[in-house]
């Protein structure tokens, strides 16, 4: 999608700090981190939000939280323990609609997330 954000870090038309990339995913560092840890993991498909996927996206979905699994243990966060993320629209707090993972350690997490 040309005016999406997310498709634009993909395509590599706007810098990133890219940690992932495979043929599937694309992972980076959150512009405005709300962990010591705080990665975001994109399918390279633009999937607008969890509503838009569909039966031939199961794979892909695997394939996010895969990523987001490497992500964290390369960072040294799975044996502590890490947050997953993924909003759905607006009133969730999804500000970019392009799904996305965000992946959260390093610091205790606290429940209700808020």
């Amino acid at each position: 999608m040309s005016d999406c954000l997310f498709c634009k870090i993909v395509e590599k038309k706007i810098p990133a700090r890219i940690v992932h990339e495979d043929a599937d995913t694309v992972a980076f560092e959150d512009v405005n981190p709300q962990a010591p840890t705080h990665v975001l993991v994109v399918p390279r498909k633009h999937v607008a939000t969890m509503m838009d996927l569909g039966p031939d996206d199961d794979a892909l979905v695997g394939k996010l939280f895969r990523a987001g699994a490497a992500i964290a243990k390369a960072r040294g966060i799975d044996g502590p323990g890490y947050r997953v993320v993924m909003n759905h629209n607006r009133d969730a707090g999804q500000s970019v609609f392009h799904i996305h993972l965000h992946v959260m350690g390093g610091r205790r997490m606290g429940w209700p997330p808020g």
